[in-house]
C-alpha cells in the first residue's frame, strides 16, 4: 500500500488537534479525513473506504470507545486509539473494545508517525497468505493460510493482533515468549509502547479461546516472564 492510496479516518473534537495530525499526515502523501464527533465518524466511516481510523477517546455525543466498538463489529480496519488520560484503565479502554493501539497524548510526530507507519504496515500483511499452514491443538486449528481461528470446529473472530500475538506463540509451543519480544513480533518494535498491551490481548484470546480463562488449556502465563502456548 503505497502512502498515496492509504485513507485515514481522524476523529478528534480539537480543531487545534485536527490540523496538527493532518498536516504531518497529509505530508507522507496520506488522504485524511477529519471527524468531530463519534456520529460523524460513524456516517464518514460508512460513506468511503478507510485503511486506518485514529480516533480520540473523549469525544462529545458518543465517546470513543462507542465509536471504536461499533467499527469493530463491522470491520477489521486498524484502530489507533488517542486518549490524554494516564491511568491504567482509560489507557486500555480502547482496546477492551477492539482497539490495535493507543497513544497517550501529550506525544511526539515521530512517535505518531512511527504509530501510523506501523498499523499500516500490519493491515497489509493482514492481507497476505503464507506457507505455515496450520497448527492444531487439542481441538484448536491456528490456520495461516487464511488467517482464520477454529474451535472444535467453530469460527472464533479474532483481530489482526490477536491472530499475531496466538501464532507467535503457537509457532514455539512451550517457549516462554516475554512481553518485548511479542511486542516488536506484532508492531516492529517495542518502542513508546506499554508492554501491559500485551496483557490486554492475551486477556482477549482467553476469553475467547478458554473454557476457564482462569484456568487456560492454551495459553499459559510465566509470572513476572511472559507467555507461553502448551506444549
Amino acid at each position: 500500500m503505497p502512502n498515496g492510496s492509504a485513507r485515514i479516518l481522524l476523529v478528534d473534537d480539537e480543531q487545534s488537534i485536527q490540523t496538527l495530525l493532518s498536516y504531518p499526515l497529509r505530508k507522507d502523501g496520506y488522504h485524511v479525513t477529519s471527524a468531530l464527533d463519534g456520529n460523524e465518524a460513524l456516517r464518514r466511516f460508512e460513506e468511503g473506504r478507510f485503511d486506518l481510523v485514529i480516533l480520540d477517546l473523549m469525544l462529545p455525543q458518543m465517546g470513543g470507545v462507542e465509536v471504536c466498538r461499533q467499527l469493530r463489529s463491522r470491520s477489521q480496519v486498524p484502530i489507533i486509539m488517542l486518549t490524554a488520560k494516564g491511568s491504567e484503565t482509560d489507557k486500555v479502554a480502547g482496546l477492551e473494545v477492539g482497539a490495535d493501539d493507543y497513544i497517550t497524548k501529550p506525544f511526539s510526530m515521530r512517535e505518531f508517525r512511527s504509530r501510523v507507519k506501523a498499523a499500516l504496515r500490519r493491515s497489509r500483511m493482514g492481507g497476505e497468505t503464507s506457507d505455515d499452514g496450520s497448527i492444531e491443538c487439542e481441538g484448536l486449528t491456528i490456520d495461516f493460510d487464511r488467517r482464520m481461528v477454529t474451535l472444535n470446529d467453530e469460527e472464533v473472530r479474532v483481530t489482526y493482533v490477536e491472530f499475531e500475538i496466538l501464532g507467535a506463540l503457537a509457532r514455539s509451543p512451550g517457549r516462554v515468549l516475554t512481553r518485548e519480544i511479542l511486542l516488536e513480533h506484532v508492531w516492529g518494535d517495542s518502542d513508546y509502547r506499554d508492554p501491559r498491551t500485551v496483557d490486554v490481548h492475551i486477556r482477549h484470546l482467553r476469553e475467547k479461546l478458554e473454557q476457564d480463562p482462569k484456568e487456560p488449556d492454551y495459553l499459559f502465563t510465566v509470572r513476572g516472564v511472559g507467555y507461553r502456548f502448551r506444549e
